[in-house]
């Protein structure tokens, strides 16, 4: 199966970006940078696009442009193991950026992030539906997600 590379489209900001994000992931590097050239549409020697990797997954930024721009439609999202995952991520991404419900935010690019802990479903999907809604109330009512208020919340009885 060929690989799937997620492709974000950015104004100018491409290698800003790709630059801020793999700073943010460890394990991430830039791999590729591809300049207009006298064909354009932009100014010859200006960033088309940014290949690079966070953490082994592989994506493109191009700079196509102010016609497009970034919905909550399509989210990243980051499977924290623990809440000191959640904290950095969360701070990281969020600076300059805005903070949404339920653990979802916008970073200072416009490109909307989930920073969950791994193993969410499984306690919003419950068998005891009680304890599912308890979780579920408290989760919507959170902006980051704060895992011990989560199962506080899921195991009161």
């Amino acid at each position: 199966m060929p690989q799937i590379t997620p492709n974000l489209w950015f104004d100018t900001q491409g290698k800003e970006a790709a630059e801020f994000y793999c700073a943010v992931f460890p394990n991430s590097e830039i791999k590729n940078v591809t300049y207009y050239n006298e064909a354009g549409p932009r100014a010859a020697g200006t960033v088309l696009t940014v290949e690079f990797e966070l953490d082994g997954q592989a994506y493109t930024a191009i700079n196509g442009g102010p016609e497009f721009t970034f919905s909550e439609a399509v989210s990243l999202l980051i499977n924290c193991a623990d809440q000191d995952e959640i904290d950095y991520y969360w701070a990281k991404l969020s600076e300059g950026g805005e903070e949404g419900p339920c653990g979802w935010l916008k970073d200072k690019y416009g490109l909307s992030w989930q920073v969950a802990p791994g193993g969410m479903a499984e306690l919003l999907n419950d068998p005891d539906q009680e304890r599912a809604t308890r979780a579920m109330k408290a989760m919507l009512g959170m902006q980051k997600i704060d895992i011990a208020a989560l199962q506080a919340a899921a195991d009161q009885a």
